[in-house]
């Protein structure tokens, strides 16, 4: 059967001139959002929440042809965009990332933990500037006792982690709120890994220009 329009008809995917696209206006909008990122929080956003569902598999399909996979959180109702992992030419993510400083890992691991011990009990969890520095103080390394330096990478980690919206603002100055896409961010295959990584990390000299490739580049 030809799929020729009638004469004078519209069709209403062609969204501009030479558009050979054939995805409607809706979905169009849901994968710019996915690539654009960092996630899609379905709480906030339940119409492109249901979209992602209806439309799962369209959507894997296509940022297949890009190297990228559609991760979905069904119970946090997260879903975004991750590079896979593939040795290839021309297969890196298509815009560079920076990779999380020593400081910003163990903070974002330490909130993961706390995420995890949340999960199931219908409370947020939430972290505040101070219970930061905290956390930053107990993995100081040894003999560093800038204290001003501290200050500075606690509300530099935060400043990242906002920015990754890995923790969001709340109503109440310093205090965020720990996303549910930090479980994304960081998939280990069992939470009681995470120590080991965390001492692992402490084991890094000073240098605060150290990087880490943890899949939170960026999202």
């Amino acid at each position: 059967m030809s799929s020729t329009l009638p004469t004078g008809a519209v069709d209403e995917r062609r969204l501009f001139a030479g558009d050979t696209g054939s995805f409607e206006l809706p979905l169009r909008q849901l994968l710019v959002r996915l690539l654009r990122g960092p996630y899609l929080d379905g709480v906030a956003e339940p119409r492109l929440w249901q979209l992602v569902l209806d439309r799962r598999a369209e959507i894997s399909a296509y940022v297949a042809e890009i190297f990228l996979e559609l991760e979905v959180d069904a119970n946090r109702k997260i879903a975004l965009l991750s590079p896979v992992d593939l040795e290839a030419a021309h297969t890196t993510a298509i815009a560079p990332r920076r990779a999380l400083k020593r400081e910003e890992t163990l903070l974002a691991l330490r909130l993961r933990l706390l995420l995890e011990r949340h999960a199931g009990s219908g409370t947020d969890a939430v972290i505040s500037r101070e219970a930061a520095r905290e956390i930053l103080l107990e993995h100081r390394t040894p003999g560093d006792t800038d204290d001003k330096k501290l200050e500075e990478n606690t509300d530099a980690s935060l400043t990242r982690l906002l920015n990754l919206k890995l923790i969001l603002p709340t109503e109440l100055t310093d205090e965020y709120k720990v996303s549910g896409a930090l479980a994304l961010a960081l998939p280990f295959a069992g939470i009681e890994e995470i120590p080991d990584y965390i001492k692992a990390i402490e084991r890094v000299g000073v240098d605060d220009t150290e990087e880490f490739d943890l899949e939170t580049e960026e999202l």
